[in-house]
C-alpha cells in the first residue's frame, strides 16, 4: 500500500512543480512571443497557480483525493498539449517550441494515470477490515 500511496504523492508533486513552471513562464510574455497578449496570460498563470495548490492540496491527503489526478489529466494537460497544437497549426509557433511542453505533458498524463489506476482499490483496501 505505501507503494501506492508513494506514486499518488509523486504525481501530485510533479504536476504541482510542472503548474507552478508554465504559470512562471506565463508570467513572461515575451518568452512566448506574444507581448501583445499580457493580460490574458497573467490570467492563465493566475489558474496554473491555482492548480498547483490544487495539487498539493490533494498531496496531503493522497487517497481520498486521487479523483483529482482524473481531472487534472483531462481536461487540464490534454486542454494545455491541444492549446499548443492549434498555436502550431495556426502558425503562432513552430512546432519544435511545442514539442518539450508535450512530452512533459505525455509523461505527466502517463504518471498520473498509472497513479490512479494503480491507486483505484486502495479505500478498499485501508477500510476498516483491512
Amino acid at each position: 500500500m505505501n507503494r501506492k500511496i508513494r506514486w499518488l504523492k509523486a504525481s501530485y508533486l510533479a504536476g504541482a512543480v510542472a503548474d507552478a513552471g508554465i504559470g512562471i513562464l506565463t508570467l513572461i510574455p515575451s518568452r512566448m512571443g506574444q507581448t501583445e497578449i499580457t493580460y490574458p496570460m497573467g490570467l492563465a498563470a493566475t489558474v496554473m497557480f491555482g492548480w498547483t495548490l490544487l495539487l498539493l492540496w490533494a498531496y496531503r491527503k493522497p487517497v481520498e483525493r486521487k479523483g483529482i489526478l482524473v481531472i487534472t489529466i483531462f481536461p487540464v494537460i490534454t486542454g494545455l498539449m491541444a492549446s499548443g497544437l492549434y498555436a502550431v497549426a495556426a502558425g503562432i509557433f513552430p512546432i519544435a517550441r511545442i514539442v518539450p511542453t508535450s512530452i512533459l505533458g505525455i509523461g505527466l498524463i502517463a504518471l498520473m494515470g498509472y497513479s490512479y489506476l494503480n491507486a483505484r482499490n486502495l479505500e478498499a483496501d485501508s477500510g476498516p477490515d483491512a
